[in-house]
């Protein structure tokens, strides 16, 4: 995961390029800044690896899609989570059919730079997530696995996180309040689920 000025950087880099219109240069530099960090996302949330695969693909043609329209409401990150949480959920809607994600067509380059990324970043994730914690989260729900990933293992902000889960694409002030402080609330209880699973483990 990206640093504080490396993150900073990247963002300034992302709005030069979308306000100068280089599409391709700038979802070039959102996959190669963010993608190892949403794809661990992803996996941690789905938690089948060949679906994850599949959702990261249809992220990355999102945002290819999806950038001429960025208004700058949140950060890059914000926004690219809010991407990825939508993909979370439209792979679960589809998870019956079992429909292959079509490659991309309107630019190759990305799909390659996605695959790249997949190839080099699922190793490391696969080795990290055996862990003990990991095997905690995989008994949660979904949802809650997400919040804990958002939060705890990528550091967003509640008004963040708010804004990445809204299902209005650009809520109000009011509105982001209320749901950050709902999450809040959410997230407590999780970790005390967390806590009671872990019980066991803790047991002489």
């Amino acid at each position: 995961m990206l640093g504080l000025q490396a993150r900073a950087r990247l963002e300034q880099e992302v709005l030069d390029r979308a306000r100068a219109q280089d599409w391709r240069a700038a979802a070039t530099a959102v996959v190669r800044g963010y993608g190892p960090e949403l794809l661990g996302y992803l996996l941690g949330v789905i938690g089948r690896e060949a679906d994850a695969e599949e959702a990261f693909s249809q992220l990355c043609e999102d945002l290819w899609r999806g950038l001429p329209a960025f208004r700058g409401d949140s950060s890059i990150r914000t926004w690219v989570y809010k991407l990825a949480h939508n993909v979370v959920f439209r792979t679960a809607r589809r998870e019956a059919r079992r429909k292959r994600i079509a490659a991309f067509t309107e630019f190759p380059d990305l799909e390659l730079l996605a695959e790249q990324l997949r190839t080099a970043t699922l190793p490391f994730l696969r080795t990290a997530m055996r862990d003990e914690v990991a095997r905690l989260r995989e008994q949660l729900e979904p949802e809650d696995r997400m919040l804990i990933i958002l939060r705890v293992d990528r550091r967003l902000s509640w008004d963040a996180i708010a804004r990445i889960v809204a299902e209005n694409d650009a809520p109000d002030a009011a509105t982001t309040k209320r749901e950050a402080a709902r999450l809040r609330k959410r997230y407590e209880r999780v970790k005390l689920r967390l806590r009671e699973l872990a019980t066991p483990l803790l047991d002489p």
